[in-house]
């Protein structure tokens, strides 16, 4: 039986997510309810070939990496036999991550990062490469809901951009999204850790289909609200609700320390 001292957090990750989530959230003083919101799945666009080739050709200077999961995507499109030439081909580019979590993705992958930005996001990522790549051929594996903002930016510091989408992010629908919602309003969850815009949307749906948007609102108010960053709280701001947490450095991890510090009871 859980220790009642302890606050629950909500986890919706994907359920790829789950069990490292799971471990490092009670590792750190939580219960948890962990459900996904979202969900991953692969996909393969017609630039994806264009992205394979001008990488093994030597034709592309900077690669970009904006998730682990991209990355993951990446390589399942790419024949078992062919993933070391093609990993040995991006170790002759400048590999790109956009944070720490894709850092330690990449290498252990054996992919030489030659940098990260120092705001994890789009705009640190253009802030961080504008001066460099102009004239350049900067390619990105990526979902297919990413920002426009890392392609444009790039495009404005004169940069030849290609984009692929490796992988697509969908809405679960099952009864244990709305039991999520229904623990909530009782009052079960201490604080909740939103990690995406899409994660925020997908929320509010399942909150709408059993009629309970207004009442959830009132129940995120009253609680502890984690957004991984700028982009997510400003989605979370949009549904009237007051974001408590934003971490400096937008990973998971991170989100729990936050967390942590803003309930006494984790020990």
């Amino acid at each position: 039986m859980a220790d009642e001292k302890r606050p629950v957090l909500a986890i919706m990750r994907p359920s790829v997510y789950k069990e490292e989530s799971v471990k490092l959230a009670e590792s750190m003083g939580f219960d948890t309810l962990a459900v996904p919101m979202i969900e991953l799945t692969g996909m393969q666009d017609s630039s994806f070939k264009p992205f394979f080739e001008h990488i093994v050709k030597k034709e592309a200077d900077y690669v970009i990496f904006t998730s682990a999961n991209g990355l993951d995507f990446t390589l399942q499109k790419i024949p078992y036999v062919m993933r070391d030439m093609f990993v040995e081909a991006l170790n002759r580019t400048n590999v790109i991550a956009i944070g720490p979590t894709t850092k330690k993705a990449l290498e252990e992958k054996g992919i030489k990062v030659m940098g990260m930005p120092g705001v994890y996001s789009s705009k640190g990522l253009v802030e961080y490469l504008c001066k460099d790549v102009k004239g350049k051929n900067v390619d990105l594996a990526r979902s297919v809901f990413g920002s426009t903002v890392l392609t444009e930016g790039l495009a404005r510091c004169g940069a030849n951009v290609l984009e692929t989408k490796v992988y697509s992010l969908f809405k679960p629908d099952s009864e244990e999204q709305k039991d999520l919602i229904r623990s909530a309003l009782k009052g079960k969850i201490a604080a909740f850790a939103f990690t995406s815009s899409m994660m925020v949307h997908n929320f509010f749906e399942v909150a709408k289909e059993i009629g309970t948007e207004d009442n959830i609102v009132q129940v995120l108010n009253g609680s502890i609200v984690a957004a991984i960053g700028l982009p997510t709280a400003e989605t979370l701001r949009s549904y009237n609700v007051n974001v408590s947490v934003i971490p400096e450095e937008y990973t998971f991890e991170e989100i729990l320390r936050k967390v942590k510090d803003m309930l006494p009871a984790c020990s």
